[in-house]
């Protein structure tokens, strides 16, 4: 049996680089942020008193599921219609990638007809 020759490796080489970028395009990404330093924000600036600790709303919008880019979201905390502005001085971009990676790691609700108790009072009623 013989050795792999350098053409072979070369093969091998660039086989093992499209593994690599197939499995890194089918990651989920959070635009570069950090959950747990998001968490940490989110905390920090009280984020949860509008918005719930679960992101599900309260007296402040809805942020989960997030509709949003990371890049509209910077856009909106820093410069927003109905809510206290966050400025770049306050919260960098970085830590507003943070911040929307956190968000984007909250759960989702499941829906009514998935909730056996819901389910079975929406099927009740007349």
């Amino acid at each position: 049996m013989k050795g792999l020759g350098i053409r072979d490796l070369g093969l091998v080489a660039c086989a093992g680089v499209v593994v690599a970028c197939v499995a890194a395009a089918q990651t989920p990404q959070t635009a570069g942020g950090n959950p747990t330093a998001g968490k940490d924000l989110y905390l920090k600036y009280s984020c949860y008193a509008c918005h719930g600790y679960d992101g599900h709303g309260g007296a402040g919008a809805r942020l989960v599921p997030m509709q949003m880019t990371v890049e509209r979201f910077t856009a909106y905390v820093h410069n927003p219609r109905q809510m206290p502005p966050y400025t770049e001085k306050i919260l960098s971009d970085a830590q507003l990638a943070d911040l929307f990676a956190y968000i984007k790691s909250l759960p989702v609700s499941p829906a009514a007809k998935d909730i056996p108790l819901l389910a079975r009072i929406i099927g009740e009623r007349p």
